[in-house]
């Protein structure tokens, strides 16, 4: 009795976690259930209760009142809250006013960007709901996947996506795509009545389907064994959710300036602020002064350029048809050192195609047009061939490859069935190119289905009076059947072994007339050739890795695939040839030695890797200091895609999981797409350090004037008020003209920048502080020239000062050109953005002495001609500063 029990728990445990290891009907009396009737409704409701849905719990994306706290979580940020709260404090309210717009127009790009990806991302994610067919209560119904329970009976045809985890209870010629699950891109036979052991992997469970594949070919019944979170793709959304978001390199760089303008901000205003004490001047005004000086010190253009700098390159890739789900993920590409990607779907078509043909004539290569995307045939020496030119035995071959097949053709929005016979029919169609209609001329009479012990498939068909029978299959069990001798059989083996070698998947063709009902259908057959097909590398991948290597980025294949499939397709991409030594899936599931962490230096391939091991790879590759950037479309590439600085997933053929796993989305699948965004990566961040040197330099250049004037003059050039006018003219419309800026070809034949690399290095200091100097040394000798040896009004020297302050300011825009490039033609001056910003802010300062009420406000005078260009003329002399100190 005891025993009975035992044996009884120990069954229903593994019909829990270990369906495969049961018969089917045992699987069915314990969910209590049948083929013929399916669930009742109180079971449904009871399971419902139980279970819960069918649904995989991604990150929930974030509300929109996260998403807006989100865009005020930054250093820079709080300073400028904190500048204006002080200067609402002292009364200086224009001031506070002048700041919080700053802030308020930041954030609301930041916001709208940030809601509208997350729009986009719910669109995609609706995209992905599907129906399943199912019996309840004695009948068949269509009902949503997310209503399935354990127990219930679905129908799976060739087509069908997988909706929840199954055990195959009776199947007829099954085959099931699990390349999303596994990253295996040839289709898995599928058989119910086979008991496996419970130790049993994923990609041995011939008796189970997968929720997240589909059906390639056959029928079959099957039983739910498990739904949501506990199904083999649930199991990798918890690695996915449990997988930590990294910080990205612009946001760590962005943080850490921020930190030395926190501690700048407060030595310079202490500085001014005592030095002005000491020298009599009037206390409340010195506040004042230091409060604004603080404030000019912080660059408060610096976070809405930087964030319109992401959005415009946002806007620009999504043009592109790439979706970035964040904005710092638009730069942090461009700093990419590594790039992990999968192989099926992302560096091949996943799509099954006939690549050469052998027959008695000899050998063709089938090649596809880069428009029409159709195939054409040439021979070996390059001629192409049409079908009306080809030989008998070569029309023959064509006619059999379209006949033997069970998939649909129409397009590639079209293509049900098995990946090779997708592609043999495609290679039918475009071959025969509308001449006549295969199954008008051979109507199909019956078919002898693909066996895996036989290992062919015949089907028979009516021509004229006599029956044609047209067979594909394994070449060896082929060739048994045919009418060749054996010295024959033996010369088409090694023809198969050539093709064989070179990675291509072989089927050997063949066929008879004026069958006999009572005759084996497989037998006296007439051999026609060999056909070899591959997942072929998408046309675009070659000039992408290219332009990679170019660009100093290391490109990784990462597969569930076999070692010689990926060699293949990596030295077809043109992986450098000395890193094609794979290295396995079972080589990275044991300790690793210090001989294997040497080859993962060097090697480009890693075949039969798990999800795990792919995001053991990513952190390996981080910790060595890389920006890794993870591509794939499969479930099985979730975990690392969220680890991975940059994930970036494919729209079209992308699962639900991966896609809300990424960073960036490609709408496209087009591998070039990474490398357009690489691109405009290294370029927002060139742009971004620009408008940073250019903002620093201008307010280092208000600190010196009157920190300098503080200290050696009992009066200032400049007033408070006039200083925080200049930080919201030239802070914002020339920096934001520098993010705007479109680059030049040079940025994709350089390195990547280290991780560790600062926003600013040395160089970038010294052109700071050279310009800065320069431009003080021009206000300051004005404004004492002007008081002590011209003896000019003290309301037209500060005006003098201030406009000559500005203009320089906006003037040394046209410094931000790279060392070597033209005075005249570079991406500064080619840049529209910028003239219009220069335009603009003269007029702005035109009005500020003009327009009486702003006249007012700032405490300045009209000029006459002569001082205008007297102003004029110190403004440009920064711009001969060329001559001595390039941006480097």
């Amino acid at each position: 009795m005891t025993s009975s029990i035992q044996e009884k728990t120990r069954t229903q445990s593994l019909a829990t976690d270990s369906p495969w290891a049961l018969e089917g009907p045992t699987l069915l009396d314990i969910f209590e259930v049948t083929l013929q009737d399916g669930l009742s409704q109180e079971q449904v409701e009871s399971r419902q209760a139980q279970y819960g849905t069918n649904t995989i719990t991604t990150q929930k994306p974030p509300s929109w009142l996260t998403i807006f706290i989100r865009q005020f979580k930054n250093l820079l940020v709080g300073l400028l809250a904190v500048s204006a709260i002080v200067a609402g404090i002292t009364g200086d309210v224009l001031d506070a006013i002048a700041i919080l717009l700053v802030l308020a127009v930041n954030s609301l790009i930041g916001f709208v960007t940030e809601v509208r990806a997350v729009t986009s991302m719910e669109s995609l994610r609706k995209m992905g709901q599907t129906l399943s067919r199912v019996l309840r209560k004695k009948g068949q119904t269509l009902i949503s996947s997310t209503d399935l329970v354990p127990g219930d009976i679905l129908l799976f045809e060739a087509g069908d996506v997988i909706t929840a985890d199954c055990r195959i209870i009776e199947s007829h010629n099954l085959y099931v795509d699990e390349s999303a699950l596994t990253g295996e891109s040839v289709p898995v036979e599928k058989a119910g009545e086979l008991i496996l052991e419970p130790s049993t992997g994923i990609s041995g469970r011939q008796n189970m389907l997968m929720k997240g594949t589909h059906i390639t070919k056959g029928v079959c019944k099957a039983v739910v064994t498990s739904i949501g979170m506990n199904t083999e793709l649930g199991k990798i959304a918890t690695l996915t959710t449990t997988a930590k978001e990294e910080i990205t390199p612009l946001e760590q760089r962005l943080d850490r300036l921020g930190r030395k303008l926190l501690w700048l901000t407060l030595i310079v205003s202490v500085l001014i602020l005592v030095s002005g004490l000491l020298t009599g001047k009037d206390p409340i005004v010195m506040l004042q002064t230091a409060i604004a000086l603080a404030v000019a010190t912080v660059p408060e253009g610096l976070p809405i350029v930087a964030t319109i700098a992401l959005a415009k390159g946002l806007w620009t890739m999504a043009n592109k048809n790439a979706l970035i789900n964040r904005l710092s993920a638009v730069e942090t590409l461009g700093a990419t050192s590594i790039i992990v990607t999968d192989k099926t779907g992302t560096l091949t078509e996943n799509k099954m195609t006939v690549s050469e043909i052998v027959t008695d004539e000899g050998l063709f290569k089938i090649k596809g047009e880069a428009q029409s995307k159709r195939l054409k045939i040439f021979t070996s020496d390059g001629q192409p061939l049409s079908f009306s030119s080809m030989g008998s035995s070569f029309r023959r071959f064509v006619e059999v490859a379209g006949l033997c097949n069970d998939a649909q053709y129409g397009s590639s929005e079209m293509e049900i069935g098995d990946p090779m016979e997708i592609a043999l029919l495609r290679f039918a169609v475009d071959t025969i190119d509308g001449e006549f209609s295969l199954t008008e001329r051979y109507p199909r009479i019956y078919e002898v289905p693909f066996d895996s012990k036989t290992r062919m498939m015949a089907t028979l068909h009516r021509r004229d009076s006599q029956i044609f029978v047209a067979a594909k299959g394994a070449p060896e069990a082929l060739l048994s059947r045919c009418t060749l001798d054996e010295e024959q059989k033996i010369q088409w083996l090694r023809k198969n072994d050539e093709l064989a070698a070179k990675s291509l998947r072989v089927l050997a063709i063949a066929y008879k007339v004026n069958h006999q009902e009572s005759e084996d259908v497989f037998t006296d057959l007439t051999f026609l050739g060999l056909v070899g097909l591959l997942d072929p590398a998408r046309h675009d991948v070659p000039n992408s890795i290219s332009q990679c290597q170019k660009a100093g980025i290391r490109v990784i294949m990462a597969t569930g695939d076999q070692s010689g499939t990926a060699v293949k397709i990596a030295s077809e991409i043109g992986l450098p040839h000395e890193t094609l030594q794979p290295i396995s899936g079972m080589d990275l599931s044991e300790p690793w030695s210090e001989e294997l962490v040497a080859r993962l230096q060097k090697t480009s391939i890693f075949s039969r890797v798990s999800p795990e091991q792919k995001l053991r790879l990513v952190e390996h590759f981080q910790k060595q200091g890389a920006v890794v950037a993870m591509t794939g479309d499969g479930v099985n590439d979730a975990p690392a895609l969220k680890k991975a600085d940059i994930g970036v997933a494919m729209g079209l053929r992308g699962t639900q999981v991966a896609r809300e796993a990424s960073d960036m989305i490609l709408k496209d699948d087009r591998f070039e797409t990474i490398v357009f965004a690489i691109e405009q990566g290294r370029i927002i961040y060139s742009n971004i350090r620009k408008f940073v040197i250019y903002l620093l330099s201008c307010n280092i250049s208000e600190v010196f004037v009157v920190g300098l004037a503080s200290i050696f003059s009992s009066k200032l050039p400049i007033t408070p008020l006039q200083i925080l006018f200049l930080n919201l003219v030239t802070d914002v419309f020339p920096a934001l003209a520098l993010g705007m800026g479109r680059g030049d070809s040079t940025y994709l034949s350089k390195p990547p920048r280290g991780f560790e690399e600062k926003i600013l290095e040395k160089p970038h200091w010294y052109f700071i502080f050279f310009y800065g100097g320069l431009i003080t040394a021009i206000v300051l000798g004005l404004f004492y020239y002007c008081t002590f040896w011209l003896r000019m009004d003290a309301d037209k020297v500060v005006t003098m000062s201030f406009l000559t302050l500005g203009l320089s300011q906006v003037f040394h825009v046209f410094n931000l050109k790279k060392s070597g490039s033209s005075y005249f033609s570079n991406e500064i001056t080619n840049n529209p953005y910028v003239w219009a910003a220069v335009v603009f802010c003269i007029i702005l300062f035109f009005g500020s002495v003009q327009v009486p009420f702003v006249q007012f406000a700032l405490n300045l005078v009209p000029l006459t001609i002569f001082e205008w260009l007297v102003v004029f003329g110190c403004s440009f002399v920064p711009f001969l500063g060329q001559l001595v100190v390039r941006l480097k």
